[in-house]
């Protein structure tokens, strides 16, 4: 072989190899640095928790009701909704809510949550709720399905591998006793 093509050769496996080594540094630069859609998702899920939160503190019943999923708001009308939250929280008191992990998965997300508050009937005591906030996207907008659970478990149930990684909790809840948090565990129905 000529010296020339030799060198040429040696030219093109140097271009292959910047190439290849190009490809990945790409790939794995894609692996580890978040997606911005997934980072600007996440923030819209947190984003949407907090506003429903503050309707539910402020008793802005209406716009709470925009937030449900459509098949929520199919089976139940908005009065419905509005007089059973009113009986609901003449119960208690929300104070703040903590935001935890937030999980996505296409157009389903699962939030950790922590609401407090204060029980004013039929005792008065510190309370917490640990509770799992499920979000459907619909039509580009999240929209909080935690108590439709036929919304939930429809949605699991077409997306096996989101339900094994996160599998549904049941909320738990707490009263203050002195200076610790006691979970609360209403009687079990004899039947």
């Amino acid at each position: 072989m000529q010296p020339w093509k030799t060198k040429l050769k040696l030219i093109e496996m140097k271009k292959i190899n910047k190439q290849v080594v190009f490809g990945v540094v790409l790939s794995a630069f894609l692996l580890v640095v978040p997606v911005p859609t997934l980072a600007a998702d996440e923030g819209e899920v947190r984003g949407t928790v907090q506003r429903v939160f503050q309707q539910l503190k402020s008793r802005d019943y209406s716009a709470l009701y925009d937030s449900l999923p459509s098949s929520s708001r199919a089976r139940m009308s908005r009065e419905r909704f509005s007089s059973a939250l009113k009986r609901a929280q003449d119960m208690y008191v929300l104070n703040r809510i903590d935001v935890g992990q937030v999980r996505l998965a296409k157009d389903m997300a699962v939030v950790d949550t922590v609401l407090y508050g204060r029980v004013v009937a039929p005792i008065s005591a510190e309370g917490k709720i640990i509770v799992q906030q499920y979000l459907v996207r619909e039509e580009g907008k999240w929209r909080v399905a935690t108590g439709d659970s036929g919304t939930i478990k429809r949605f699991l149930a077409n997306n096996p591998s989101f339900r094994a990684k996160f599998p549904i909790q049941q909320p738990r809840v707490f009263v203050k006793q002195g200076n610790k948090w006691v979970e609360f565990k209403p009687p079990r129905k004899r039947g």
